[in-house]
């Protein structure tokens, strides 16, 4: 059989924001595959649970989002690029045939939208700026040509001014309307703050969240807000999270809430307030797991789903809205990452170790599980694809969950290299599935053992296990992740002295702290890392993790953060390490990558700096396609020039990296992979 290989990322169909019909007949489903190196297309399908065929009900046509049943289920809202430029607007889909009409056409795109009851009405979220707002551009543009001009320079007032691959410049996301009847837009916020998470509880009411406390960029206090369209609004309670997740039914909202006290080293809660009564409610108080994602409301507003990570999966459960009995567990199994309650039914997307994502759909309290599509079926039948074994070690007295992935023609007598792979947050967690199937399933094919794991600082364990890296990013981490990398190490198939490790962002951390202070690694790559918590904190939009984690500020306790920082052990550092950042990274800025690769470079490690340009902290997870098979293909070949395992070319001194697989593609080169991307000088 075949076996995957980074290119194949072209071929893999990905599944998200399933839908359910108010009918319960369908699920509406966003399908992406790339359409070249730069672009992909994203089309809404749609699949019976009577288990037909899924069909495409949109063109192929720009990227379509957030497929959104209307209340009668007779039309289909979405979010879609195509037409002139490149602003995401509205489009409504009459669900009996017929085309697709633009509904919006305003300045600052799309996004949150969201049917009100009666079915007349669509709500949104737009970014404006005070100019738009003024001029109206924010309500619609005549203009096809107009583009929001880039202030030059820039000013900068604001504590975070920057997030994701873009510039605020000004705009703050406010809270629209649209009237089906005439297309007219309307907008119901205003001023210098952030509204977000709009959700109808009944056609009269709508619900939205903003940080409007002191310094809304210093805090995570939001107002969550009711607006009778018709009397005004006013802020019926509070919480505090980094992101509220607010859904409504009739007269009662559910939100996430995080402490904000040393709030990344807690866990999420869910809460109902009843508007009438004026009472709180915790959901998921004796559960000792942290919530994932929006929560949403059954249909009959007497139950909330969520999903929760817990010990390798991701799971949805439910719990009953009044707070009378625990959560209960509606899909154990798999990595869920979208889901929808309807009336009988509840659909999701999630992914399992022999596929990269399908829709499901299960009864309401779980009892049974139906798979709806098989969009990778057509690759996945002639591939390869070994099962990872899942492993439980000790480190340190504590428990700790990991997975061992080997070639899939692994002959026990001969002896394979290993790639240890962390994970980044550092509050996250790894399981079979997910965005790294194809990664780690294409490290297995070239040949190399994979390990991963969920050292402490994961969620998924419980707070005690996640907060244990409080004030200590670093060794409690690394002494985790090499006590399982010593358990595999240990068996007879591994090659222990040809061992590799690599991780993204707190992974990029951990990877640049490791070859700081061991030496057991003959090649490491590091990507999107934090090097320096000073600087970090100075340039990320997530400055509140270093205050949270560490109880530090720079100008307080420069040493004590120096010390927890990657760079001060550079010289340190003899392991061949790669270093990948990409250029629009605003939540781990790439000046941290480039500091850290001098620092190499000065010390005289082999080592070398790879950078994306139109990147930003999710390439691994959404980047241009050629950059990710890029990626993908760049860590093997670092790995493969100093494995005594793989026969490849000595490296080019060239000084840029060597060819993309894009760059070979589109020149019909045939250079070997290892050119440019191997041993720098062996």
């Amino acid at each position: 059989m075949k076996t995957v290989n980074a290119a194949d990322y072209h071929d893999l169909v990905r599944v998200s924001e399933p839908r359910i019909s108010p009918d319960g007949e369908r699920v509406a489903f966003v399908r992406t595959v790339p359409r070249d190196d730069e672009r992909y297309e994203a089309t809404i399908h749609a699949v019976a649970l009577g288990g037909e065929e899924p069909r495409r009900i949109t063109l192929a046509e720009g990227v379509d989002s957030e497929p959104c049943w209307s209340p009668s289920g007779d039309r289909l809202a979405f979010v879609s690029t195509r037409g002139e430029d490149d602003r995401p607007q509205l489009w409504v889909l009459p669900t009996d045939g017929g085309e697709a009409r633009r509904v919006t056409n305003v300045a600052g795109g799309v996004s949150a939208i969201g049917w009100s009851p009666d079915g007349e009405r669509i709500a949104f979220v737009q970014s404006s700026t005070p100019a738009e707002r003024e001029e109206g551009r924010d309500l619609g543009i005549d203009d096809a040509d107009y583009e929001r001009e880039s202030p030059d320079p820039r000013v900068i007032d604001r504590l975070i001014y920057r997030a994701d691959e873009r510039y605020f410049d000004g705009g703050h996301s406010h809270v629209y309307t649209v009237d089906l009847a005439d297309d007219e837009v309307t907008r119901h916020t205003d001023g210098e703050y952030d509204y977000v998470s709009p959700d109808w509880g009944d056609a009269d009411t709508l619900y939205y969240a903003a940080k409007r406390t002191d310094d809304p960029d210093d805090n995570t206090v939001y107002d969550l807000i009711a607006d009778d369209l018709a009397g005004g609004a006013e802020t019926i309670t509070r919480t505090t999270a980094w992101e509220p997740g607010l859904a409504a039914t009739a007269g009662r909202i559910a939100y996430r809430r995080r402490p904000e006290e040393r709030s990344t080293l807690r866990q999420v809660e869910i809460e109902v307030f009843d508007r009438e009564s004026g009472e709180t409610t915790s959901l998921t108080a004796s559960l000792d797991r942290t919530v994932e994602g929006v929560p949403k409301w059954s249909p009959d507003g007497e139950r909330v789903y969520f999903p929760v990570p817990d010990e390798g999966s991701v799971t949805l459960r439910r719990v009953a809205a009044d707070g009378s009995a625990g959560s209960e567990v509606v899909i154990e199994d798999g990595h869920v990452d979208g889901f929808d309650p309807g009336r009988d039914a509840v659909a999701v997307t999630r992914s399992e170790w022999d596929h990269p994502g399908d829709v499901f759909a299960s009864t309401p309290a779980g009892g049974e599980t139906n798979r709806l599509t098989r969009v990778n079926a057509g690759y996945l039948d002639d591939r390869a694809v070994p099962q990872p074994e899942e492993l439980r070690f000790e480190s340190d007295g504590k428990e700790i969950q990991g997975w061992v992935l080997t070639p899939p023609d692994l002959d026990p007598d001969e002896s394979y290299p290993l790639v240890v792979e962390i994970h980044g947050g550092p509050h996250a967690m790894w399981s079979t599935g997910g965005t790294t199937w194809h990664e780690f399933q294409t490290l297995a094919a070239r040949g190399y053992v994979v390990f991963w794991c969920n050292p402490r600082g994961s969620t998924g364990y419980g707070e005690e296990h996640m907060a244990a890296i409080e004030r200590d990013w670093g060794d409690v981490t690394m002494r985790d992740v090499l006590a399982g990398a010593d358990l595999v190490r240990n068996r007879a198939y591994v090659d222990e002295a040809n061992q590799f490790v690599t991780g993204g962002s707190f992974g990029g951390y951990m990877t640049g702290w490791i070859v700081g202070h061991t030496d057991r690694f003959e090649g490491a790559v590091a990507q999107r890392g934090v090097y320096d918590l000073s600087s970090f904190y100075g340039s990320t939009d997530a400055f509140k993790l270093i205050e949270w984690e560490f109880d530090a500020v720079p100008w307080e306790e420069p040493e004590r953060l120096h010390e927890r920082s990657p760079t001060a052990y550079a010289d340190r550092v003899t392991t061949p390490t790669l270093v990948m950042h990409a250029e629009n990274d605003y939540r781990v800025p790439i000046g941290g990558g480039e500091a850290f690769y001098r620092a190499l470079k000065k010390n005289g490690v082999e080592t070398r700096l790879v950078r994306y340009p139109r990147e930003g902290h999710e390439l691994s997870r959404s980047g241009e396609p050629g950059h990710v098979v890029d990626r993908i293909e760049r860590i093997a070949r670092w790995f493969d020039g100093y494995s005594d395992h793989h026969d490849v070319p000595r490296a080019l001194e060239r000084g840029d990296g060597g060819l993309s697989v894009a760059d070979e593609r589109r020149e019909g080169n045939e250079t070997e992979p290892g050119d440019g991307d191997g041993p720098i000088d062996r």
